[in-house]
């Protein structure tokens, strides 16, 4: 075999891939290396990639360690710790060249694990495990913790973090905490003591986390819910929404419990389907709670006669659908951006709806909020349309900011002594022209009584098949519809000026924003809008029509985002080319800026 040369060092700028077994419990290990290289002060990004069954397939897990900070999914993979026999050579594989893969050596496997461009290093962690602890569960688990050790060695983590860490995890279980820290200096001594450490890949301390958490989506969502004053949620058990509502159960139990009577001021309640779901919330928003449903595409799609029923009747409501790829029989926990269209115009008949599009888990909560008070405001339905990437994976964003001062915006809402100075209530008419009524909650008056009905209503909220009083009602939620597009979050705009520009949404944000930074920095101009919301605002008029050519940057097969633009705006179709990411893992920077060189390259008019 010929002779190595010396990699090159590469501090705070690698990626580290963790190969094992969904349900073996290394996930607390993986996110153990996550968040001592976040205490140490250090951009990091983690992905998971996990099976929809319960345990035994494949999984992996991606840290990407970036002193720039970046928040996309790494372009190369530069160490594997490699814990899967099944997955050893398509692992092998996708190290980059002139990298590291480590294994557990206790069973040799050097005909698998040879690549003259790669490093391997053994490990005899199952033997290690064997020797010092006992019983086969603990050894699986602590087997876990050990590899940490040995990363932490070879990339220089700092093991007081991580026993920081530890202790905070097992503050009250002190003999776990033992076996732990036990563990990671087992295979931190190990490593040390029989390899070259650190590797050319290491960790060194900065402080660019300052002011910064690390969280998921779900979670960050869950909070905002009840920063808005949500008090209930009503769902149907589906991946990769469930955590939300576990998330907001916790939330609620330790803030929404009353500390002297125990009485609990809130309702949360597991329906029998997602069509159950969004009934419940509907009836609770038209009661005057604030109500919301969490689910993915399958329940938006057992959702759309209900959802027609708010649209028409008018009813607040929220519903996050953390998307997801395709039903349950396709690839339920894989990440995609597949659900624009079906939410945009779900149910029956014309309909179109709000749309709010978060970018991060700060988004999450902030867009939570913004989501309560616009279904109040406008009294409608509104999504909110985040991803397996965003919902489920721990990502670096700013501390979220509590108002105390905060106050739910409930639209026009008559009080009692409001109700009293009128004539007549009339719920469906729009005397301000923003095709925004008046409406009341049941049991405030009796003089604002009325039946909430579908969609053969009229303007006094009278049952009515007259096609003239029909159109008149449509037209309204036309107008309404209009008044959206000024009180949904604007679109955000990178860069003015160039001909070329890019539109994109959601957790595309993080490659593009990378991919920009390369694309100028190689000589090409380039503007950037990125979707906060539908409708869509004059904003996006604008940037589309001052930019010849454009590139729709977006994660699923048939573009929907520019399907909906090329629908809801004057953009000439013709102008805008697709950039396409749907294999289910997260975007990488590497896809857009390949993706727009290579539409360049072909001569594309600006």
């Amino acid at each position: 075999m010929p002779e190595r040369t010396a990699a090159p060092a590469r501090v705070n700028d690698f990626t580290v891939r963790f190969a094992t077994v969904n349900g073996s419990g290394s996930a607390s290990a993986n996110t153990l290396i996550l968040k001592a290289i976040f205490r140490m002060g250090v951009p990091v990004v983690g992905k998971n990639f996990f099976p929809s069954n319960i345990q035994g397939l494949p999984a992996w897990y991606e840290i990407r360690v970036t002193r720039e900070g970046w928040r996309a999914r790494g372009p190369r993979i530069d160490l594997v710790v490699a814990m899967n026999a099944e997955t050893y050579v398509r692992d092998l594989a996708d190290v980059a060249p002139g990298g590291w893969l480590v294994h557990d050596s206790t069973w040799p496997r050097s005909v698998l694990l040879m690549r003259d461009d790669v490093r391997i290093l053994g490990v005899p962690l199952a033997a290690l495990c064997n020797e010092h602890f006992q019983g086969a569960r603990t050894r699986t688990l602590m087997k876990n913790v050990m590899y940490a050790g040995v990363l932490a060695a070879l990339i220089d983590l700092d093991l007081e973090v991580i026993r920081g860490l530890l202790g905070e995890s097992f503050a009250k279980k002190p003999r776990l905490l033992e076996a732990n820290v036990k563990a990671v200096e087992i295979g931190y001594q190990w490593a040390r003591e029989h390899f070259d450490c650190p590797l050319p890949l290491r960790v060194e301390r900065m402080d660019a986390n300052a002011g910064g958490i690390l969280i998921d989506g779900n979670t960050a969502a869950a909070l905002g819910c009840l920063y808005a004053g949500a008090t209930v949620g009503a769902w149907y058990p589906i991946t990769p929404s469930t955590s939300l509502m576990d998330a907001f159960r916790g939330l609620c139990a330790r803030h929404r419990v009353d500390p002297v009577t125990g009485r609990r001021d809130y309702v949360i309640l597991q329906a029998e389907d997602e069509l159950a779901a969004i009934g419940i919330v509907i009836g609770a928003a038209w009661n005057g709670a604030r109500a919301f449903t969490p689910t993915s595409g399958p329940g938006i799609s057992l959702m759309q006669e209900f959802l027609g029923l708010a649209y028409y009747a008018e009813v607040p409501a929220v519903i996050f659908d953390v998307q997801r790829v395709g039903p349950s029989t396709g690839m339920p926990t894989r990440t995609q951006q597949c659900d624009l269209l079906a939410c945009a115009y779900a149910s029956h008949g014309d309909t179109r709806h709000v749309l709010l599009f978060p970018d991060s888990p700060g988004e999450c909560f902030e867009m939570a909020v913004q989501a309560f008070d616009l279904a109040e405001r406008l009294q409608t339905p509104v999504f909110v349309l985040s991803d397996i990437d965003i919902g489920m994976n721990d990502w670096m964003t700013p501390e979220l900011r509590w108002d105390d001062g905060y106050r739910p915006d409930r639209g026009k809402l008559l009080s009692a002594e409001q109700i009293a100075g009128l004539t007549k209530f009339q719920r469906y008419l729009d005397p301000d022209g923003d095709g925004i009524p008046y409406r009341t909650l049941p049991g405030v008056s009796p003089k604002a009584a009325y039946f909430t009905r579908g969609s053969g209503h009229n303007r006094f909220g009278a049952y009515t098949e007259d096609s003239a009083e029909y159109q008149d009602v449509m037209d309204r939620l036309a107008r309404k519809f209009r008044t959206a597009a000024a009180l949904v979050p604007p679109a955000l705009a990178d860069g003015h000026g160039a001909r070329l520009g890019i539109v994109s949404l959601g957790s595309c944000d993080a490659p593009v924003r990378e991919a920009l930074a390369e694309l100028r920095a190689g000589g090409t101009a380039i503007d950037y809008l990125r979707v906060r919301a539908f409708p869509f605002g004059a904003e996006v008029e604008e940037f589309l029509a001052a930019h010849p050519a454009l590139f729709v940057v977006e994660q699923n097969r048939d573009a929907q985002l520019r399907a909906l633009l090329t629908l809801e705006t004057a953009v000439d179709k013709r102008r805008l080319r697709s950039i396409l990411h749907y294999d289910g893992l997260p975007m990488s920077a590497r896809c857009v800026v390949d993706g727009i060189r290579a539409v360049l390259a072909e001569g594309v008019r600006t």
